[in-house]
């Protein structure tokens, strides 16, 4: 059941939202797709999702993923470089594999080779929409849907020839280049887009260059089906210093300065998926095989002080997802039946590296011996069933159940060792099996005005790198899968004079998480660590005071908590809170159209992140941060568009990563200082 924190907070919402349905006036219905993989009324989704509209998108133009996710209340993307992140959802700052990534429902990597990183392999900036379910996924989604999953939506094409460009440039040498082209003809209809930027980096040695292309090819067949053909590469080269932290001294005094201007990162992505959709009366049939490759090559900034490598990983996939969807008449029921199989065969080659440093910072590098080189195919096959019911005309009941069955298959190239830093296991094959239930329900008090609950079981299977990749681990081989128990409420609607709301409060349990831990000769090992316990509430408000002046607030407070943890033996951090798990994360954008000057925009935003605890010990609090950014554009004829922003408006000083251990003291990964972008944008 939810504690006190969750208990209250969520009293204070329904208390607040029980007068709105009274104001109530007809809307337009909201829908969303991540949930089934189809439209779906949100107002009978039994879980808080949070969406931006492609037009959203477009407005904001997004120099990182961060300038749009965190309109999301509860969700928090932090920079870490280029276009690199970390993700705050329903859990800390992170970079452990507690999300799914989707591109139009499809994984943008397999399960076995998570990268927290994943939102640079896809071309959000020319997206459709994104959707954020937040905590664990329907019986849709398999492992990874602990914390939230994050599906970003392709563009439609249009049925007229279109097409669209736009350069802008900013501050630290920043350069970005959008191109779209969409046109249809009789039963068909094809898009587009490409995406090209580069950056000098505002801190040393952190130039980023990235290309990233989406097409889509959309197929109307003379039996009612549709197919809808997605291609999306992108290739990243970039120096990495976003986790690169500084010591106080410099970071109050010299923030440009990066102790790691040997590091890298090197990305190449490409993914092609066909859907098929027939919907015939009462029943739809959906199936999309899909294609996966990449491959990374990079040497970490943040394990050079310990775990001193150079590698290479990859793979490839062949995968499909399927289902069939059966409705009934009595009390509009709802069957799903599907599966979902992934086959996806990938490498690691692995050296050490031996360092020179001057002072703090490390200048060169030669690779050294070889630590690890394997080979490791992941395959999964995930059926499931989903159901929904009506027994009364405004409550809707949903249920669900899916079961995982996945292996590993490990191939070891090199000799195997059992003592030492690098571990080697020899060859060996890995399982694991796990059912994941589902159940929730909606209930519409009036047209305008719905309340949902729901209980949702999610777990994450390890990945090939936790696996296989030991360190001084004796064996990672037998860790067990992470467990999450869910249960959410919340309320939302509309009300009269344009406002739209949502509350939502939650309560999860995490079990036998895996942390990676470093002993007293730096070196590291893998752990299942016990329970953690992640509780808050969150809070969307929408509001239009007339035809120029709109606001959006985006508001959560949690707390994130080790109930049981003990990495190593006499260390225990039990009812501890989570470092770099801030309370209180918030945004507000204020929008302003003028009518007598038609086609300029502007809106004012405020980015807020409260204090969290730097270390496990909580002895070291981060102070949090303040930001305000500007954003503005001009109509100046129906073909062209001027735009400008500028972010970190009042040039504060911030951090978007810190720690502390008594070894080295307060560390502090510096944010962005004022920063300007100009372009134009032309239409035709």
């Amino acid at each position: 059941m939810p504690g006190k924190t969750a208990i209250v907070l969520n009293s204070l919402l329904l208390t607040t939202t029980a007068a709105f349905p009274l104001l109530a006036q007809d809307a337009l219905p909201e829908l969303t797709v991540t949930g089934t993989r189809e439209a779906q009324l949100k107002s009978e989704t039994p879980a808080s999702v949070g969406t931006i509209s492609g037009a959203d998108i477009q407005n904001v133009k997004p120099t990182h993923p961060t300038e749009v996710f965190n309109r999301i209340a509860g969700a928090h993307v932090a920079v870490t470089n280029g276009e690199g992140h970390t993700m705050a959802l329903r859990q800390p700052m992170t970079t452990s594999p507690v999300y799914l990534y989707l591109e139009d429902g499809i994984p943008t990597r397999s399960t076995g080779f998570f990268n927290h990183n994943a939102l640079y392999e896809i071309n959000v900036p020319q997206a459709g929409g994104i959707e954020v379910l937040k905590g664990p996924g329907s019986a849709l989604q398999g492992s990874d849907a602990i914390g939230g999953v994050i599906n970003v939506l392709t563009r439609e094409p249009s049925a007229t020839p279109e097409t669209e460009a736009s350069l802008e440039v900013g501050s630290f040498g920043y350069m970005r280049a959008l191109g779209s082209y969409s046109t249809g003809w009789e039963d068909d209809a094809v898009r587009a887009s490409v995406n090209l930027n580069r950056t000098d980096g505002w801190r040393d040695s952190t130039a980023y260059d990235r290309q990233a292309t989406t097409a889509r090819w959309d197929h109307f067949m003379n039996n009612g089906g549709m197919v809808k053909t997605t291609i999306s590469a992108s290739n990243i080269n970039q120096q990495t210093a976003g986790s690169s932290r500084l010591y106080r001294a410099d970071y109050e005094t010299s923030p440009k300065t990066n102790y790691t201007p040997i590091s890298f990162r090197k990305v190449k992505a490409v993914r092609l998926s066909s859907n098929y959709e027939l919907e015939d009366g009462n029943s739809l049939l959906s199936v999309t095989p899909y294609l996966r490759w990449n491959s990374m090559n990079m040497l970490p900034n943040w394990s050079l002080g310990y775990d001193k490598t150079v590698y290479t990983t990859g793979h490839s996939s062949l995968g499909m997802t399927g289902k069939y969807r059966l409705d009934f008449k009595p009390y509009r029921s709802r069957l799903v039946f599907g599966a979902d199989a992934d086959y996806s065969p990938g490498s690691r080659d692995e050296k050490s590296i031996t360092t020179t440093k001057v002072g703090n910072v490390y200048t060169d590098y030669a690779e050294a011996d070889q630590t690890y080189k394997y080979d490791v195919t992941f395959m999964s096959v995930s059926p499931y069933v989903h159901g929904e019911i009506s027994p009364t005309d405004k409550l809707r009941l949903t249920g669900g159940l899916r079961a995982d069955g996945m292996r590993y298959v490990y191939d070891n190239d090199l000799s195997v060792s059992t003592t030492g830093n690098y571990r080697r296991a020899p060859d060996n094959t890995v399982n694991f099996l796990h059912f994941s239930p589902k159940l929730g329900a909606t209930y519409a008090f009036t047209p305008n005005f719905n309340g949902f609950a729901s209980y949702r079981h999610a777990f994450r299977a390890p990945s090939e790198g936790t696996l296989f990749r030991s360190g001084k681990t004796a064996d990672t081989m037998h860790l067990d899968a992470v467990k999450i128990d869910s249960y959410e409420i919340g309320v939302r609607g509309s009300a009269l004079a344009g406002l739209n709301y949502e509350f939502t409060a939650y309560t999860m349990t995490k079990r036998d998480d895996i942390v990676t831990y470093t002993d007293g000769t730096g070196y590291r090992s893998n752990t299942n660590a016990g329970k953690t316990l992640h509780q808050g509430g969150e809070a969307t408000l929408d509001y239009r005071f007339d035809k120029e002046l709109k606001l959006n607030l985006a508001s959560s407070y949690s707390k994130h908590t080790y109930e049981e943890w003990s990495a190593t033996a006499g260390v225990i951090y039990d009812g501890k809170e989570m470092p770099s798990a801030p309370r209180w994360l918030n945004s507000a954008v204020l929008s302003y159209s003028p009518v007598a000057l038609p086609g300029a925009s502007a809106e004012l935003e405020w980015v807020h992140m409260g204090t969290y605890f730097m270390d496990n010990e909580n002895t070291t609090k981060y102070d949090g941060h303040h930001l305000f950014n500007l954003r503005g554009t001009y109509q100046l004829n129906d073909t062209v568009k001027l735009f400008g922003r500028a972010m970190n408006l009042a040039d504060k000083r911030h951090a978007t990563a810190t720690s502390y251990t008594a070894t080295k003291g307060e560390e502090f990964a510096p944010g962005m200082p004022r920063t300007f972008f100009v372009g134009v944008e032309a239409t035709f």
